[in-house]
């Protein structure tokens, strides 16, 4: 079993992806600096969480374009 996110965190994820869909990508340490550079989270912890949704949503959508395409 995962853990399911709050609202929160995918209200805030899906928002900065809309804005930045360019600065992030299916790595998780790299999205992570780039929060750090373009969001004020509060904490470690809803830093991280908003880092780790983001990259599983990123992975989610390119495999929904590989099999659309291929």
């Amino acid at each position: 079993m995962g853990r399911i996110y709050t609202a929160r965190v995918k209200r805030y994820a899906r928002m900065l992806y809309t804005r930045y869909p360019d600065r992030f990508k299916p790595d998780f340490e790299h999205n992570k600096q780039v929060l750090k550079e373009v969001a004020e989270i509060p904490s470690k912890k809803l830093r991280n969480q908003v880092a780790g949704y983001l990259t599983r949503m990123i992975k989610k959508m390119m495999v929904e374009e590989s099999s659309e395409s291929g």
